[in-house]
């Protein structure tokens, strides 16, 4: 049995960040139901002729293992039938502007009358509250917004714009509160009503910067240096676009290293005689180690160097994830059916193992629009055909 078996969750969510909240609560075993409408799908159904491929690759990714059915929203009846579902579930998830769930008549007070202790998480980009609650917002704009951006880039360049690591990253965060009003609720009895900005997950990330500003510094972007290892950087290799990531932290390290690279010069030379001397002279050292790299063969240095216990890896690609046999053997990387076409490959597993519970999985692909609407409105709603054929002709399902 799962973590979260016997959970259920009305899933409002749209577009990355909330979605991927409730696809990893749905593979910690929850029942996910996600709600769209014909007229007002979520964006990411869109196709796109991406990845090799004209299917929604990035609804994939945040919409396997769920359920689908669809609501209008915008009419009486699809609210009264999402309340009645969100009464047989134990989370309300959504990822609207604040204040849109309110004007629809599915706020917090609206859905605690239908469900009393139901717990509701919503995702927005500055919160429920505040002077800047009714702005939109994006995943870029989450981290410029921040400040995790304005750090993100080289030295003499500007900031770079951070995409789906900060969807997900806010997913991971809301996922984590959701869990723990769980389990608030089973040792309270008491519902709640989760708050996530994304803005503020951002700048939950860059803690060290208030620090360095309470001291009167002001970190800076720096690219791929570190604030203490030297040599540290990704160099290009031998073999075309492959790279090779190399961090080195202390002395005895260094020494290693330029026993590898058949340098041992190079540990008499006083620009590199300990770790503050190397790291004021990381350009000169990383020009050395760049050409030197540079002529290596990337599998076979990255093996070696590993051996002699210095920390490197090849920077890998999606496809080098796809295929690796440790990430296939612990399931992160999953076999997800996709309708007639067979199976994809999709890098969609849960980073968690459970050794004394059901581990995280993925049962079934990307759920085409309503598919599910059977068993959730006859099954758990319990509809009639009649009624619901109604609702379809009335375009109340639509």
């Amino acid at each position: 049995m799962k973590p979260l078996h016997g959970i259920r969750i009305a899933d409002f969510t749209v577009h990355a960040a909330g979605p991927f909240c409730t696809h990893i609560l749905s593979q910690l075993g929850a029942e996910c139901i996600k709600i769209e409408s014909a007229a007002r799908p979520d964006i990411f159904r869109k196709p796109h002729a991406v990845y090799g491929r004209l299917g929604p690759a990035t609804f994939d990714q945040v919409a396997s293992n769920k359920l689908s059915i669809r609501l209008n929203l915008k009419s009486a009846e699809g609210v009264a039938l999402a309340k009645r579902l969100v009464g047989i579930s134990d989370v309300a998830a959504e990822s609207f502007r604040a204040g849109v769930m309110q004007r629809l008549g599915l706020g917090y007070e609206e859905l605690q009358a239908v469900k009393r202790d139901i717990v509701m998480v919503s995702i927005s980009s500055s919160g429920q509250t505040g002077p800047d609650s009714h702005y939109a917002g994006y995943a870029p704009l989450f981290g410029a917004w921040g400040g995790l951006g304005y750090l993100t880039g080289y030295r003499d360049g500007p900031p770079v714009e951070m995409r789906h690591v900060m969807d997900h990253s806010v997913g991971l965060n809301a996922a984590l509160a959701t869990v723990a009003a769980l389990h608030k609720r089973r040792l309270t009895g008491e519902g709640s009503h989760i708050d996530v900005a994304a803005r503020e997950v951002a700048t939950s990330l860059i803690a060290e910067s208030f620090l360095a500003a309470a001291a009167g510094h002001e970190l800076v972007r720096s690219g791929n240096e570190d604030a203490i290892c030297a040599p540290h950087g990704v160099y290009a290799s031998a073999e075309h676009d492959r790279w090779v990531t190399l961090a080195v932290r202390t002395d005895e390290e260094w020494q290693r290293l330029i026993a590898v690279m058949g340098r041992p010069e190079l540990g008499m030379d006083a620009r590199f005689r300990d770790q503050v001397s190397r790291h004021a002279a990381r350009a000169e050292l990383d020009a050395i180690v760049g050409a030197w790299l540079a002529t290596c063969d990337p599998e076979a240095i990255v093996e070696t160097l590993q051996q002699n216990g210095i920390a490197a890896h090849i920077s890998w690609t999606a496809r080098d994830i796809v295929e690796d046999p440790h990430l296939r053997a612990r399931r992160a990387i999953v076999e997800v059916p996709e309708g007639d076409t067979g199976a994809m490959r999709a890098a969609v597993g849960a980073p968690a193992r459970f050794s004394r519970s059901e581990n995280p999985s993925i049962k079934r692909g990307t759920p085409k629009l309503g598919e599910d609407e059977a068993y959730v409105f006859g099954e758990l709603l319990g509809l009639s055909t009649r009624e619901y054929q109604r609702l379809v002709d009335d375009r109340i399902i639509h």
